[in-house]
Order: structure tokens, then C-alpha cells, then sequence
């Protein structure tokens, strides 16, 4: 099994290019399961969730290539509308094909979700919005069964206000809702960019869509929808690790094809915490090369939906904050189970008491290197972050998360000086 060895304290200097989001591409490559068209995606990170999704939506009957960061998928020919537990196990996102194939085909069959152990997240809410739509769902031996419940065979338009905030669940119900005969109100909708990223190729593809990017969407269904090619937008929790990363070293990164207007949040904070800020139209560079004291101030700070700070970068900031100047309160508010890398930061020698929904950080002039385990995606990053920053070496097993969710991660920090190296290891 693979594992992540880093000698640390170098600090990180240099430009390093973002990849496009996983967390976009991914819905986007459900959508096309909604036209018989081809649909052509491009700056598609190379993931291990993406080749995921290809194989799924291969069991499916799609027709799916990818030529470096392209991928180009062609459902016309879908004979198959169940997404099976073998693919769906690993990647919680799998749920995501569900509205689709059920406003095109009229059923689906997908297996209950699976992914990283970091909370509940149920699919409550996807069921709920689709039931609305006039979908007959029933759960059968960790299956979610749908078929449409109307005369016409369509799904049909509703006003739907989820329980509460949730990215794959609007996606979801937003896709559905493209080929629902009328008007379609999502209320309580994510706001996210990658919701954004979403509603942009639907209506590439044809769909009528307003309202994304606020908390009330509307869609207009339409009896098809065709083909279209589509950039998915940069990986904004990628792009955050690496300044978090470089913030905890004391170098000085520019991270291009970025997009600043998705991370106003994260750069208050890092601003906040010492560092130097610089934005342009697709870059970020920040300088820590010149820290007051020479360590990052501590910050506290609160997850919570876009626009706030994410969650997905609550690990990364943790880590900065192990080596700061200060003590800071770091508060989980999506996730019940998202504290799991602290007991892995504590062996680095950071010192953290956890105060039920918050984490204590009393930053501390140095960590120390030693192995540790990655228990899901972002928690990966965080101890990556550490790792660099921690005196000696440190080793990171299970490192399958990470590859999840970053292109190549090794090799872009080793582009910034970092001495990083994935090795072989044995055992689990």
C-alpha cells in the first residue's frame, strides 16, 4: 500500500498550476446521462473518484473516454439504470447519476452510498425532493428503487425545501428537474460554485435555470436536452491546500488557474493568520516568507456553508494553526465526525483538546515528524500540510484517500521544493 514520506521544514517557493474540481467534474459527468448526446468535459482532474464515476457510468452502458484532462462520455445507448454497491461503496457521490437516470428513463436503481467516514450526510433529502417531483422511491436491500409516478412517465415540476443545506442533494434534485414537465423551486439550494459549475453546463445542454448561486433556484423543465462541451472550474479546496501548505513552510506560492472570487473566506483567514495576499483575474500567490516573529498568527475559525469557510478545508487550516503564534477554536459545524485527524496531528507533536463540536489549537514553535494515518480525504491534506512543516520525516499511510481527491499531489509540491516521495509500503 502506498504511503507519503516527507522530510519537512523546506520551505515552499515557486508557481503551481490548479487542477480542475473534483467536486464539479463529478456532477458534470452525471449530466450527461441526462441527453443522448455527447457531452465533452475538459480540465477534469485525473482522480481516483473520477475513474469511479467512469466506470459507473461504463456499468450503465455510456461510453466513456478521457484523454489527459478531457473526458467525453456518450449515454445514448444506456441499457442498464442500476448503479450497483461494488462502484457506489467507495464514493458518496455515485448518488449523483440517481436524478438523472430517473428523469430520463423514468427509474433508477442506486445503491445507498458510501465514501469517507467523516459523517451521516444522508440521501434523505434527495428522496424527499424527488418524491416531490413525483418520483415513487422505496429503499430495498441498500437500494434506493425510484420510478415516475405520473401518467405522462415524466417527472413533474414542485416547489422543494430541503431540511437543510446540501450540495449533492440540490445537484441532484436540479438535474431532475430539467426534464420535469414545469416550473421546478428549490429552496434552501446550496450555493456553492461547483452548484454554479453545474447550472452552467445544463444550460449549455439546453435546460432553463436561474437562481444558482442563491439560496432559490428555478428550473424550467424542457422534453430534452443535447450535447455541449464544458471547462469545469478550478479545484478551489486544492488550490486552498497549497496555500495553507505554503502559509505553514514560510514560502511563497503562486497557485495559477485559480479563481479568488471562490475564496474570500480562506484568504481572510490567511491574511488574518500573518500572510500576504496577492489576486489577479486566475492567480493567487501568497508570501509567508516574511512572518512577524516568524510563525503564522493563530485564527479561529467557524466551518459553515459557502460562502463561508468550507469544511473541505478545515483539516488544512488545523495544521497551520498546530505551528502558529497563539491558541485558536477551530468549530465543525457540518459534519459530526470530522475531528479524526487530530489524534494523528497530536503524534506530530501538536497540542489539541477537543470541546465537543470544537478542537483547542495551542500552536507550538515546532512539530516533530513520525508516521501517521490518513483516515479520509481532507484529513490527508491536513497531515500532508503538518508533514511539511514538522521537523524530520513523517510517513503517511493510507494515502488512497488523498488520491481521491488531488492530482498528483506529490509531484506538484515536489515542483515547489518540497521534499515529498510516495513510497511502497506493507501491511495495511
Amino acid at each position: 500500500m502506498d504511503k507519503l514520506r516527507i522530510e519537512g521544514q523546506h520551505p515552499l517557493r515557486g508557481v503551481v498550476q490548479a487542477s480542475g474540481a473534483k467536486n464539479a467534474a463529478l456532477p458534470a459527468m452525471a449530466a450527461a446521462l441526462l441527453t443522448a448526446e455527447p457531452v465533452e468535459l475538459r480540465n477534469v482532474p485525473q482522480l481516483m473518484d473520477v475513474r469511479t464515476l467512469r466506470r459507473l457510468l461504463g456499468s450503465l452502458g455510456a461510453a466513456v473516454e478521457q484523454d489527459g484532462d478531457t473526458v467525453r462520455i456518450d449515454a445514448r445507448e444506456i441499457g442498464n439504470v442500476e448503479a450497483s454497491y461494488d462502484l457506489v461503496k467507495t464514493m458518496r457521490a455515485s448518488v449523483l447519476v440517481l436524478g438523472p437516470l430517473l428523469a430520463r428513463f423514468g427509474q433508477a436503481r442506486v445503491s445507498l452510498p458510501g465514501g469517507c467516514a467523516i459523517g451521516a450526510r444522508p440521501v434523505d433529502q434527495h428522496i424527499k425532493g424527488l418524491q416531490a417531483l413525483g418520483a415513487d422511491i422505496t429503499v430495498e436491500q441498500g437500494y434506493i428503487v425510484a420510478r415516475t409516478a405520473t401518467s405522462s412517465g415524466r417527472l413533474r415540476g414542485a416547489r422543494i425545501a430541503t431540511d437543510m443545506v446540501t450540495v449533492t442533494g440540490t445537484e441532484n434534485l436540479m438535474m431532475a428537474a430539467t426534464l420535469a414537465e414545469g416550473e421546478t423551486w428549490i429552496d434552501n439550494a446550496a450555493r456553492e460554485p461547483e452548484v454554479v459549475d453545474l447550472a452552467r453546463l445544463l444550460r449549455a445542454m439546453g435546460a432553463r435555470i436561474s437562481g444558482d448561486g442563491t439560496s432559490q433556484i428555478r428550473v424550467v423543465g424542457v422534453e430534452r436536452l443535447h450535447g455541449a462541451r464544458h471547462r469545469v472550474i478550478p479545484d478551489r479546496i486544492e488550490v486552498g491546500t497549497f496555500l495553507c501548505a505554503a502559509l505553514a513552510t514560510r514560502g511563497d506560492v503562486t497557485v495559477t488557474g485559480a479563481d479568488p472570487g471562490h475564496q474570500d473566506a480562506l484568504l481572510d483567514k490567511l491574511s488574518e493568520a500573518g500572510a500576504q495576499i496577492e489576486t489577479a483575474a486566475d492567480r493567487i500567490r501568497l508570501r509567508a516568507d516574511a512572518l512577524a516573529g516568524g510563525r503564522p498568527r493563530a485564527v479561529s475559525v467557524r466551518t459553515t456553508e459557502y460562502p463561508g469557510f468550507a469544511t473541505d478545508m478545515q483539516a488544512q487550516f488545523m495544521a497551520v494553526n498546530c505551528i502558529a503564534d497563539g491558541t485558536a477554536r477551530i468549530t465543525e459545524t457540518i459534519f459530526e465526525n470530522r475531528f479524526m485527524h487530530v489524534q494523528e496531528l497530536v503524534r506530530l507533536g501538536a497540542r489539541i483538546d477537543i470541546d465537543g463540536h470544537s478542537c483547542i489549537v495551542q500552536g507550538m514553535p515546532r512539530l516533530s515528524g513520525a508516521s501517521v494515518m490518513a483516515t479520509d480525504l481532507r484529513a490527508s491534506a491536513g497531515l500532508v500540510v503538518a508533514g511539511l512543516a514538522a521537523e524530520g520525516t513523517t510517513l503517511i499511510d493510507r494515502i488512497y484517500h488523498l488520491d481521491r481527491g488531488y492530482d498528483a499531489i506529490e509531484v506538484k509540491l515536489r515542483g515547489l521544493g518540497a521534499d515529498i516521495a510516495r513510497v511502497t509500503g506493507k501491511g495495511d
